[in-house]
């Protein structure tokens, strides 16, 4: 491409930091450049500082403020500053504290000219160049650590595989690790809607070159000007459009975007939120598993995806895990070892949902490692007639089944439920889930043509009173305890992957994997659900609910492409089979009462 002209600007008399816009940081993993704003406390010239850096594709110019006015009312005056934008950390609050920000425009979008390819190698690799530029500034003390939500987490464990030069820390905030099982395909199955708000609200209306930003207040204009509607066709790759065309791990769209989480060595503090059970909550934990880091910790929160990230709570432990590891000032023992590697929010009582006062009734629990050291893997057995019965054995029913319509919809859901008796005592489940499930399916026609099965799994708390206690989700919308998903003819595991274990299945999702189901053909299959954490009151009970499509809690994250789960591959009726040696069971995590 032609050479691009620096453009910059510097403004060190109006804020209470140094501004400088538009820089152009050269590319060395292609050619071209990206550019991004520098946020510096004001300080002799001589002085470095450590540098925290996002890069993505919502745009380093559109306020916070416009971006989402109702949640930047929300924040704390602390975190509100002439330049904050969504998801990224805040630069009046992170200059008063010694740190400078480097915030990134994504190649394609924002000022950054180029093919935008979202999500992808090209991404990591930009993204490594523009870590080791700020490591070499002479404002710069060498130190670059990555702090953000959601896309600015996530590409975090992407490009910390990639070791940068001057990479010191990550804290993957709500950030999804695995863009195949964490995001798109939960279980195999697309999770289309949320790809397509995504992409219509928050990257496509930011692409570089798309007239009009200005005056719609979503940034600046390009600064080499509009380009035309084809072009900007020409010029990036739908997301929306490859995960439809895309079903497999070994697609070379997928592929392309994997990495090993080996190769994260850095330090790292992986926060996951227990409401965020379609999107990244498994990526936190997975992230934090698999990761090769020596140093590195664990935080599960509650509350709404946006708002903890920049609460008083939240930020502290930020500026304490960073400053431990970029200013070598460790008060809370993070890089002497002495934090505890795993904490989380204990989920205790029907206190509501999306209120700042819901959420803070929830006390901390620390633990050793993750799983939680002296997991009980407790079975309850599912029975035909709606039961799940603690430590039994379904084998003793009779043989038969429980049917149900394939292909429900949020509208019209078609659902199995399976619920305990009243506990005893107070019971905590912390951990992995899995359904073991023994399933077949039919057509309506009776045609013995091959065919498909989703199966949709919930597990929900409900009170001695029989009210349904509900958590708060990404967007401040009620939720469920957790869900799981599996397609049926992806259900071969891989035990021998370091990844299995039995109460965490692994399946590589391959092409070659694939098996339809014979009508009529029973198959027995274990489902993935979700991390979580529930304490359920005596007198309370747990209710697992199959279904064949989407059900209350999923929000934003529907599975209901007609691409993707076509009637002719997957219409007629699903069924579970009891008795006569076929065995149900969900296996809980359940935790031993603190003494």
């Amino acid at each position: 491409m032609a050479t691009v002209p620096d453009r910059s600007s510097i403004d060190d008399t109006t804020w209470d930091y140094v501004v400088e816009q538009d820089v152009s940081i050269p590319l060395v993993c292609q050619s071209g450049i990206v550019r991004a704003n520098v946020y510096r406390p004001k300080a002799p010239k001589w002085t470095r500082h450590p540098v925290l850096v996002t890069y993505g594709p919502y745009g380093k110019d559109v306020p916070y403020s416009r971006f989402h006015p109702e949640s930047f009312s929300e924040l704390d005056d602390e975190q509100k500053s002439p330049h904050s934008a969504w998801e990224t950390p805040d630069p009046g609050f992170w200059t008063r504290n010694g740190f400078a920000i480097v915030r990134a425009d994504e190649v394609g979008l924002g000022q950054s000219p180029g093919f935008m390819d979202t999500m992808s190698k090209s991404t990591s690799q930009c993204f490594a160049d523009v870590i080791e530029w700020a490591a070499d500034q002479s404002w710069s003390n060498g130190k670059v650590g990555l702090l953000g939500v959601s896309y600015y987490a996530g590409s975090q464990w992407r490009v910390a595989a990639r070791q940068p030069r001057g990479l010191c820390c990550i804290v993957p905030w709500e950030g999804m690790s695995d863009y195949y099982r964490d995001r798109c395909r939960h279980g195999g199955i697309l999770s289309n809607a949320f790809i397509d708000f995504w992409w219509n609200r928050q990257v496509v209306n930011n692409q570089y070159g798309l007239a009009g930003r200005a005056a719609r207040g979503w940034g600046n204009d390009t600064l080499e000007g509009d380009r035309e509607v084809g072009e900007l066709e020409d010029s990036r790759y739908d997301q929306r459009v490859d995960n439809e065309r895309n079903s497999y791990y070994d697609d070379e769209y997928y592929s392309s975007r994997d990495y090993n989480m080996k190769d994260i060595t850095v330090p790292l503090l992986s926060v996951g939120n227990w409401g965020g059970i379609a999107l990244h909550l498994r990526g936190n934990v997975e992230g934090y598993l698999n990761a090769g880091s020596t140093v590195k910790y664990l935080r599960l929160i509650t509350g709404r995806h946006d708002l903890p990230f920049y609460s008083r709570e939240g930020v502290a432990m930020q500026l304490s895990f960073l400053n431990a590891f970029m200013k070598g000032i460790d008060v809370n023992g993070w890089a002497g070892g002495s934090a505890p590697k795993v904490a989380y929010k204990v989920r205790r009582g029907n206190t509501g949902y999306n209120t700042a006062e819901a959420e803070s009734a929830f006390s901390w629990r620390s633990q050793s490692a993750w799983p939680i050291p002296g997991t009980t893997y407790t079975k309850y057995a599912l029975t035909s007639s709606g039961q799940l019965l603690r430590g039994a054995s379904g084998t003793s029913e009779n043989a038969t089944k429980l049917s149900y319509k394939a292909l429900g919809t949020l509208d019209n859901p078609q659902v199995l439920a399976f619920t305990t008796s009243p506990f005893n005592d107070e019971t905590e489940t912390t951990g992995h889930i899995v359904a073991h499930l023994n399933v077949s399916a039919s057509r309506i026609d009776g045609s013995t043509e091959a065919m498909d099965m989703d199966l949709f799994v919930t597990l929900r708390h409900i009170m001695p009173t029989g009210e349904e206690v509900l958590y708060t989700g990404t967007v401040g919308d009620p939720v469920p305890v957790v869900k799981g998903w599996l397609r049926v003819s992806l259900r071969k595991t891989n035990p021998q992957s370091p990844k299995h274990e039995p109460w965490h299945p692994h399946r590589e999702y391959l092409s070659s994997d694939v098996e339809l189901l014979k009508p009529g053909e029973i198959y027995a299959v274990d489902v993935e659900v979700w991390p979580t954490n529930v304490i359920v009151e005596k007198g309370g009970r747990l209710q697992l609910e199959i279904s064949s499509g989407d059900t209350q809690g999923v929000g934003l994250f529907r599975h209901d492409s007609s691409v993707d789960r076509p009637a002719a591959r997957f219409a007629g009726e699903n069924h579970i089979h009891f008795g006569d040696s076929h065995e149900n069971w969900l296996v809980l995590p359940e935790i031993k009462p603190a003494v």
